[in-house]
């Protein structure tokens, strides 16, 4: 806890952490995080194939927050678990991030409560049958046989390597 025991000092802390943009109001006033990263210089593009002379030029500046997140308010994180979506480059240890305000289609990546279980994998519709397909052939298709409720389609992820 931060030890402040008056109205008056969290007032305070709160008015000095939205003037460092640590912390942001939403259309409605509530606090919602904001950026503590500052924005990283962009130096231009690497060949990922054969390689070739590069030059290092300043090319614009990019904050990932900006570059990752559409819509902040609709936008969570999970940290991932299993390896059912590593066909899809999702390993064990990253992080996903996920925005619940988007509609999800045929093809995207979701979160989803199937049957009172939470998992992620591919949407697939095809008229009114709804299947969920895990980018591992390990593992087979789901299909919901009561429930099926989408939390979010996943937009990014995030690997830390070291």
């Amino acid at each position: 806890m931060t030890g402040l025991r008056s109205k008056n000092a969290v007032f305070k802390l709160v008015g000095r952490l939205e003037k460092l943009k640590v912390l942001e109001r939403d259309r409605t006033g509530r606090l919602i995080p904001g950026s503590i990263a500052s924005p990283v210089k962009v130096l231009g593009t690497v060949e990922a194939g054969f390689p070739s002379p590069a030059e290092e030029e300043l090319v614009d500046t990019l904050s990932l927050d900006d570059f990752l997140i559409q819509n902040r308010e609709a936008t969570f994180l999970l940290k991932v678990a299993g390896d059912s979506m590593s066909g899809a480059g999702i390993l064990p240890g990253d992080m996903v991030i996920v925005d619940k305000g988007q509609t999800p289609k045929s093809g995207d990546i979701v979160i989803a409560q199937v049957d009172g279980e939470w998992t992620m994998k591919y949407l697939r519709k095809r008229g009114d049958n709804v299947t969920l397909v895990s980018a591992n052939p390990k593992y087979q298709p789901i299909k919901p046989k009561n429930e099926l409720k989408i939390s979010g389609v996943v937009t990014a992820v995030v690997r830390k390597y070291k």
